[in-house]
């Protein structure tokens, strides 16, 4: 058993098709998807065929996620923290470097992923982009690269944490 979904395309929003893969360009970027159900653009229409019905739910799920990152992009908030030694995040290219970091004298590195633009502004950190996987990932990649080692967590409880806008 087939099943069918379509999905309208938005005002301002332009989407194309290569093989498995979506394109979907707005007013705050451009995003590319490799998709797991069959996808057929029909004029402004999105058809998603597939024999499970979870995989088109997904499917759909993550062009509307595509829909709204091109129209209003997504953005988190992070901020920085320190008890001991006070820290600094400097910003070069697509890397994110934080400096004396627990007092080491060797900078810690986050890569930024994809066209994520990160800001450093006093104690935060802005973290935005159209893509949502890709301003997650460098989120998640600062929270790695300030994971602190050999260390009490309760006491030493320096670093860059996600906060609410």
């Amino acid at each position: 058993m087939k099943v069918k979904t379509e999905i309208e395309i938005p005002d301002g929003i332009n989407a194309s098709l290569n093989g498995d893969e979506i394109s979907i360009s707005g007013p705050k970027g451009k995003v590319s998807r490799k998709l797991p159900s069959t996808v057929k653009l029909e004029g402004k229409k999105i058809m998603l065929v597939n024999n499970s019905k979870e995989k088109v739910n997904a499917t759909a799920a993550i062009i509307k996620s595509l829909f709204k990152g091109v129209q209003e992009g997504f953005a988190k908030k992070m901020k920085i923290i320190f008890a001991h030694f006070p820290m600094t995040v400097e910003i070069k290219g697509k890397e994110i470097y934080i400096k004396n970091f627990l007092g080491e004298k060797v900078s810690r590195v986050a890569d930024i992923v994809g066209d994520t633009v990160v800001k450093s502004e006093k104690e935060f950190v802005k973290i935005s982009g159209p893509d949502k996987y890709a301003v997650g990932q460098t989120v998640a990649n600062i929270k790695t690269a300030t994971h602190i080692r050999n260390k009490d967590p309760r006491t030493f409880q320096d670093g860059l944490y996600e906060v609410d806008e």
